[in-house]
């Protein structure tokens, strides 16, 4: 009885010693595996930026329909495009990705959201810049170049409206607060754009709805611009180019 009394507190102690040595050694290989994720990190992050970069390079945006003005504006407008239509037809895009051929006006089709934090409801989302049917309103009932009837006027969603109504709105200080988007792009300050856009385009980053393209769109924007700037052929690519 007296051997078997004895060996109790042997036992805990082996077990106590196990447990130690069990803990040292995850200790070790926790500290082993920091200091080569360490080493390793700017190897990560290289091949991170060049898959971005892959993904910008591979990525064809079809060109504006609308004709002059600003290059970093235009630049924007693609960059917005190519989150929230990527098609091969995106003036003529739906929400949920199906393509009409009528852009008399907005379609207004309520299609139902599957997935997301609006899952349920619908949305009247069309065209390049996937403009709600109340913001299409409200926008070229302000920018519309051409709006057509008398008593009641009508607004053509043909694709160079698309684009001018929204050129007009992204050049109006006014309905950004009084923040001059113009600028900032010309100050390089394009993730400043996209955080200020973000609450109505949702997929472009800071908001609700990012997709596999939210995180190229800086590089996105800035093959759009370079693109942009060659086609003007003025001073514009000069300072450009002055700055990087």
């Amino acid at each position: 009885m007296t051997h078997l009394t004895n060996s109790q507190p042997n036992k805990i102690f082996m077990i106590s010693k196990n447990i130690l040595k069990t803990f040292i050694l995850i200790l070790i290989l926790w500290g082993v595996g920091k200091v080569l994720l360490r080493e390793k990190e700017p190897q990560i992050r290289r091949a991170g930026q060049q898959i971005i970069s892959n993904i910008t390079q591979n990525y064809d945006i079809e060109p504006l329909e609308m004709e002059g003005g600003n290059p970093y504006i235009r630049a924007l407008m693609r960059t917005i495009s190519a989150s929230e239509a990527n098609s091969d037809r995106p003036y003529h895009i739906l929400y949920g990705g199906r393509h009409i051929d009528n852009l008399k006006q907005h379609p207004n089709q309520c299609v139902t959201i599957a997935n997301g934090p609006n899952r349920g409801r619908c949305s009247t989302a069309a065209g390049r810049y996937q403009f709600l049917n109340t913001t299409w309103a409200e926008k070229a009932n302000l920018y519309h170049p051409e709006p057509s009837g008398f008593l009641r006027k009508s607004y053509s969603f043909e694709p160079i409206y698309q684009d001018k109504v929204l050129y007009s709105w992204l050049r109006d200080t006014n309905a950004w607060g009084g923040t001059d988007i113009t600028q900032l792009l010309e100050q390089g300050q394009i993730n400043t754009v996209l955080e200020l856009l973000s609450p109505t385009w949702t997929s472009l980053g800071y908001g609700i709805e990012s997709n596999s393209i939210t995180r190229s769109l800086p590089n996105i924007y800035k093959k759009m611009l370079e693109e942009e700037l060659m086609n003007t052929g003025s001073s514009y690519f000069l300072h450009y180019r002055s700055s990087q």
